[in-house]
C-alpha cells in the first residue's frame, strides 16, 4: 500500500521572494499546480491516501478559488482517501465546503483514529491505522497520556508543530508509532522515535522565500516485510517543486571593478534558469561599491526567474599602512594591532568599529 505524507500547502499565500506583481501572480498559481500535480502523481503510482498535516491554506480567510483548489481536487480522486489535519494557518471550516466528501477525513483536538485498507504487493489485505489531532496550547499535555495505538498493526500519527517546542518525541516513544506525519516547518527532516517508529517533516510543495531553499516535495511511504516477516513503513522524499530557490555566498575579493565581480557572480552561480536566486556578496574590495549590487543583479535578472542581490562586502582596508600615519586613526590602529589578547578576526572587526566611530566623530565636529 502506498501513502503520500505532504504538509504545508500554503495554497493562497501573498509569496515572501520580494517578486514584481506578474511574477508573484506566476508563483501563487504554480503553488497551487504543485498541489494538483502531487494529486496526479499520486493516481498515477496506485497510491491508497494522502495525508495533509497542516497549514493547506496560508489564510484562516481563504479566498473562495483557493478553497476550490483544495476541495475539487479531493473530489477529483475519490479512490484516494484524504486525511486532512488543520494546521496554524488553516480556517476552520464553516460547512459550506467539500468537508462532507466521503473520501476526506479530518481531525479535532482529540485523538481521532482512522482505519485505512488496501493492498500489498503480494495482494494480501493490509490494514493501517491513521490517527491525528490537532494541537491548540491546551490540550498537548492531555493528548500524550491518552494515545493508545494496537501493538500489531502498522500505526500512523499525524500532527502540525515543531519538535523543537510543542511536540515532545520523548513522550511519543514506546507509544507503537511506525510512522508520524508532521507539518509546520518547510524543508524535509527525519529522524528515529525510538527503536520501532521514525518521524518525518514533508517540507512544503514549492519554496516561497529565501528561507526556503532547495527542492521541495512530498514522502511517499510505502508498506514492506521487514526482518521476521514483520510488516514496516518505508519512506522516501520526492522532490517535486516547479522552481527552487538557491542562495549563494559569493566571494568577490579578487573582483578589480564591479564588472568583474559580475563575471565571477555569474560563474559561481549553478541554477537553473527557470529558478529563483540570491547572490550575497561577500569579501573585502579595492574599488567603489555604489554600482555593485545594480550591476550583479541586473545581470542575474537576464539569466534567471527572479535574481536579488545582497552587497556584504567591505571595503579593503591596510592596516598596517594606517598604522604608519602620525594620527588619532594611525594610534589607534597601533595599539589595536598590538593587542595579545585579540585573535586576528577580532582585531580585524574592533579596527573597523572604531574607525568608523572615528570617522562619524570627525564629521559632527
Amino acid at each position: 500500500m502506498r501513502i503520500i505524507h505532504c504538509a504545508d500547502l500554503h495554497l493562497g499565500s501573498k509569496i515572501e521572494a520580494k517578486l514584481p506583481p506578474e511574477k508573484a501572480e506566476i508563483r501563487r498559481k504554480e503553488v497551487r499546480a504543485a498541489f494538483e500535480n502531487m494529486l496526479k502523481f499520486a493516481s498515477d503510482n496506485l497510491v491508497s491516501a494522502v495525508i495533509i498535516a497542516g497549514d493547506a491554506f496560508d489564510s484562516d480567510r481563504p479566498s473562495l478559488r483557493d478553497k476550490r483548489t483544495f476541495y475539487e481536487a479531493a473530489a477529483r480522486y475519490p479512490q484516494i482517501t484524504f486525511f486532512y489535519l488543520r494546521g496554524n494557518h488553516d480556517f476552520k471550516n464553516d460547512g459550506d465546503d467539500g468537508e462532507n466528501l466521503p473520501n476526506l477525513k479530518t481531525f479535532g483536538g482529540d485523538w481521532t483514529t482512522y482505519t485505512l485498507r488496501g493492498r500489498g504487493a503480494n495482494g494480501a489485505e493490509e490494514i493501517i491505522t491513521v490517527t491525528g489531532a490537532e494541537l491548540d496550547g491546551a490540550n498537548a499535555g492531555r493528548l500524550y497520556s491518552t494515545l493508545s495505538l494496537p501493538e500489531n498493526a502498522l500505526n500512523i500519527v499525524t500532527l502540525h508543530g515543531d519538535i523543537r517546542g510543542e511536540i515532545d518525541l520523548r513522550r511519543l516513544a514506546g507509544k507503537n508509532i511506525d510512522y508520524l506525519a508532521l507539518g509546520h516547518l518547510h524543508t524535509y527532516a527525519r529522524g528515529a522515535i525510538d527503536e520501532r517508529g521514525v518521524y518525518a517533516y514533508s517540507g512544503c510543495l514549492e519554496g516561497r522565500g529565501f528561507d526556503e531553499c532547495g527542492g521541495k516535495g512530498f514522502v511517499i511511504l510505502e508498506t514492506s516485510t521487514g526482518a521476521a516477516g514483520r510488516r514496516r513503513i518505508t519512506s522516501e522524499f520526492i522532490v517535486s517543486s516547479l522552481r527552487r530557490l538557491e542562495e549563494y555566498r559569493v566571494d568577490v575579493s579578487a573582483a578589480k571593478d564591479d564588472f568583474d565581480a559580475r563575471r565571477i557572480a555569474e560563474n559561481a552561480i549553478t541554477a537553473r534558469s527557470c529558478d529563483l536566486v540570491r547572490a550575497v556578496l561577500t569579501g573585502e574590495v579595492s574599488f567603489d561599491r555604489l554600482a555593485l549590487e545594480t550591476t550583479v543583479r541586473e545581470a542575474l535578472e537576464r539569466k534567471y526567474f527572479c535574481a536579488t542581490v545582497k552587497d556584504e562586502t567591505r571595503a579593503k582596508c591596510d592596516f598596517a599602512l594606517l598604522a604608519k600615519e602620525n594620527s588619532l586613526c594611525g594610534e589607534f590602529v597601533r595599539q589595536a594591532l598590538a593587542r595579545q589578547d585579540m585573535s586576528a578576526e577580532e582585531k580585524d572587526a574592533a579596527i573597523r568599529l572604531g574607525l568608523n566611530a572615528l570617522d562619524r566623530g570627525a564629521a559632527e565636529l
